[in-house]
């Protein structure tokens, strides 16, 4: 089988990682590990999301049923006219003969 090159742009490994030094052991500032850090930001992170998207969510259900009430209204005056008209139609037609 023939040796295939590689492509020019392969990534290849530039950084000698030695055990325990990125394990997220390391102490920040305040006495807090790096893990312990990055776990507090993302919970920070999480709870601003949460409540910025509960509030684009509202806004959004509100703006729509804002714009929907106008035509759900016609909608409802609609069906109202013609359940009324059909049951005066009902009312003032003559009766109708049963056989026997």
């Amino acid at each position: 089988m023939a040796a295939r090159t590689p492509p020019k742009f392969v990534p290849t490994l530039t950084e000698v990682v030695r055990s325990g030094v990125a394990s997220g052991a390391s102490k920040a500032e305040g006495g807090l590990t790096q893990e312990q850090l990055v776990q507090r930001v993302m919970q920070r992170v999480d709870m601003a999301l949460e409540r910025r998207l509960r509030e684009a969510i509202a806004a959004t259900v509100l703006e729509q049923t804002r714009a929907l009430g106008p035509i759900l209204r016609e909608e409802i005056e609609l069906v109202v006219r013609e359940a009324v008209s059909q049951a005066f139609a009902e009312e003032l037609s003559p009766p109708h003969k049963t056989r026997k």
